[in-house]
């Protein structure tokens, strides 16, 4: 139960970040892998977990790592105020 709570947490920011600067993520993720689709990277609120499903399936990465990656693109896209 509390690993589930920790992942919907996560998912939420996640989701929450995501919203914010997707169009940016996009381009970058479609740079870095370039077999990505506007399809596959189609963003619709309330249904990350689609787009993680289809991110994982055209990657071949598990959901978690899925996950990691756009956390991290989303840390290059985002300027760290110090």
């Amino acid at each position: 139960m509390r690993h589930e709570l920790k992942n919907n947490k996560q998912m939420n920011t996640t989701s929450e970040r995501i919203q914010g600067n997707w169009n940016e993520l996009k381009g970058q993720l479609k740079q870095q892998f370039t077999q990505l689709t506007d399809q596959d990277l189609n963003y619709v609120e309330g249904k990350e977990e689609e787009l993680y499903g289809r991110l994982q399936q055209k990657l071949g990465k598990t959901k978690d790592q899925v996950r990691e990656l756009i956390q991290k693109q989303q840390a290059k896209a985002t300027p760290q105020v110090h």
